[in-house]
């Protein structure tokens, strides 16, 4: 058992490690108003924040990890977590917005090349040829701080402070950072592919269409998400606790999510795909009609939370098999591309706020989810063709 462990240890780490990667993206999610109080803005005001540590993702994954191709992995990990701490300790003692916002494209710029990278490390990483368990320990982990990073950040952020947040961050990440340093070995470049492997991405008509579906799906969550602290307090005049309750569910109801996915993927993977699209745009559109009432949010906010860990498992499985000889290119390319979508959908949610109010929202994502299905059916299309060749 404890050879298990010892074999295990640096799955987990990375698995940790990209948990709280992707948590510090979301967590000012949860913390608008706190951030907006802080530098005497509002929270639609502090909302495209999240487009500005999108957009660096989204433009420095592809060049980041062409430029590091060659690096060994391990130093090159542990020296973007080395910028990564840093970055936090600017945002910690940021005087000023402009000063915070600085910290978060630091952050960004180590986000972007980490998760080019992770996915193939971890599965050189796995024991005894166990890749694909590695991977979905890994995802798994990924796709829990995209539903749990908010409310966790959120409840955090009401006891001691936004500040104390990125603190803790940043002093979790130095604490794996040394566990990494003495338990992983040396890592060479390997199958990670180059400059040479894009004419060959190109090419690959399943890929294209499933970076587009992503790119779709992600910015309609985002448009309604990154604004649900507004809506529900603001509009509906929820209390600051029954926020952080909907939003811990939310979170919780990721993990149904998963257990859907690891059940069944192997054997339904295109049925999981659409049911998790069905899910998430039909929350969002029942969502400004229903979110009065408690009893209709709660079990609304279990499917919602369940629908998107199940859509982020499914993108990202599948982005992994479309490109198994060019791992750190395609996913830097589906990285950048999903940050595109998160910044997307906040500079969306944030326009359509102003205008017409932020109950809007949702209305606007659901028909975003619509125009999902054709990038959809024209990925099942290009599958069929590549499975009959």
């Amino acid at each position: 058992m404890k050879q298990r462990l010892i074999a295990w240890a640096p799955v987990f780490l990375l698995a940790l490690t990209a948990f709280v990667f992707v948590s510090t993206e979301f967590v000012p999610v949860g913390l608008l108003a706190a951030l907006g109080q802080s530098f005497g803005m509002s929270a639609i005001e502090v909302g495209p924040m999240l487009t500005a540590y999108a957009s660096v993702v989204a433009l420095a994954s592809l060049p980041a990890v062409l430029l590091f191709a060659r690096f060994e992995r391990k130093k090159l990990l542990l020296g973007l977590m080395s910028v990564f701490i840093v970055s936090h300790g600017i945002c910690v003692w940021a005087p000023s917005y402009e000063i915070l916002l600085s910290g978060r494209v630091g952050i960004a710029f180590t986000h972007a090349l980490f998760w080019a990278i992770a996915p193939a490390l971890v599965v050189r990483l796995a024991p005894n040829g166990q890749g694909p368990q590695a991977l979905s320990i890994f995802a798994t982990g990924c796709v829990l701080a995209l539903v749990l990073g908010i409310p966790l950040g959120r409840v955090i952020g009401q006891l001691v402070g936004w500040r104390t947040i990125f603190a803790l961050i940043g002093l979790l990440t130095l604490i794996m950072m040394l566990l990494l340093w003495r338990g992983l070995p040396t890592l060479p470049a390997t199958h990670g592919g180059s400059w040479r492997s894009l004419p060959a991405l190109v090419r690959n008509k399943a890929l294209l269409w499933l970076y587009l579906l992503t790119i779709v799906l992600v910015t309609a969550h985002y448009s309604v998400y990154t604004y649900l602290e507004p809506l529900l307090q603001e509009h509906f005049g929820y209390s600051a606790n029954i926020t952080t309750m909907i939003l811990l569910i939310f979170g919780a109801a990721g993990l149904i999510g998963s257990a859907l996915f690891s059940r069944y993927q192997a054997r339904h993977a295109q049925q999981l795909l659409t049911l998790a699209i069905l899910s998430l745009g039909s929350c969002m559109a029942i969502l400004p009609f229903i979110a009065n009432q408690i009893w209709l949010l709660l079990p609304l906010s279990i499917l919602w939370g369940a629908g998107m860990m199940l859509m982020c498992l499914s993108l990202q499985s599948k982005a992994l098999k479309l490109a198994p000889n060019a791992t750190d290119v395609a996913m830097a390319i589906y990285s950048g591309l999903f940050n595109v979508g998160i910044g997307g959908g906040a500079l969306l949610g944030s326009i359509i706020a102003a205008r017409y109010g932020v109950v809007e929202n949702g209305n606007w994502a659901s028909i975003l989810v619509l125009l999902a299905s054709v990038p959809l059916f024209y990925l099942l299309k290009a599958r069929r063709q590549e499975m009959a060749h």
